[in-house]
């Protein structure tokens, strides 16, 4: 079975790393189908024999990624603004899997999510989340997840995808590395949250400065300095 989990915080480029994982071909790919479990009860996933169906629990999520992936590779991404209980209350459904993270400096991933959502919470964040969860996949699986650098990632696209691929065992292609900009019907419900990626064509590091920043904003820098602990812990671990 081959089921890749790449396990990343709201605002860290982990949408067009998947975009670069569909643009690849030879992977099954599912959009964050907890995030979407959570915020709108059901997620559509694809089905080992062909077609596609509902799906309304984690754990019927978790066993059909797990059937797909017998039948050949599944890449799918998450975000971790929620604690999703039953990972951790089932391990034996994710043991089997290899769990990747995506980490990117929370100064500029804050700002970024707090222009995206005014009135998220600082839990939100999700880096203390990815640390939890990071910490239960080592022991559940009994090997030390992956962990990649956003901010690397956008400096050496190539260098760190083929790290990657190499870690996880699945070629490196770089003609993904490119890809046709526009929107994915996956991403459409929650569609504020993937505009960047829509715009893009590559990994890009953004020029966008922002108002709001852990630097002039109380709010933002108390969220940062929650939550930086568990950043420095993840990016000890990366590529």
């Amino acid at each position: 079975m081959t089921v890749l989990a790449l396990w990343a915080h709201p605002r860290s480029v982990s949408t067009a790393f998947l975009r670069m994982m569909i643009e690849r071909g030879d992977v099954t790919v599912v959009h964050e189908p907890l995030v979407l479990l959570t915020d709108h009860g059901e997620v559509e996933v694809a089905e080992p024999g062909g077609g596609s169906s509902p799906v309304r629990t984690p754990g019927a999520l978790l066993d059909r990624l797990a059937a797909l992936g017998a039948r050949g590779p599944v890449f799918f991404k998450d975000t971790l603004e929620y604690h999703h209980r039953h990972l951790f209350d089932h391990p034996e459904q994710i043991a089997d899997f290899t769990h990747t993270f995506l980490v990117r400096d929370p100064a500029r991933a804050i700002a970024s999510l707090y222009a995206v959502k005014p009135e998220a919470a600082c839990h939100e964040a999700g880096y203390e989340h990815q640390w939890a969860l990071f910490e239960h996949a080592w022991k559940s699986t009994g090997t030390r997840p992956l962990v990649l650098s956003a901010d690397r990632l956008l400096a050496d696209p190539e260098g760190q995808v083929a790290a990657w691929c190499a870690r996880v065992g699945l070629p490196f292609l770089p003609g993904a590395l490119r890809w046709r900009p526009g929107e994915r019907p996956e991403w459409r419900p929650n569609r504020r949250w993937h505009l960047d990626a829509s715009a893009s064509s590559a990994f890009r590091a953004p020029e966008r400065e922002y108002a709001v920043t852990v630097h002039n904003d109380a709010r933002l820098r108390a969220c940062y300095e929650h939550h930086l602990p568990f950043y420095e812990r993840l990016a000890e671990h990366a590529l």
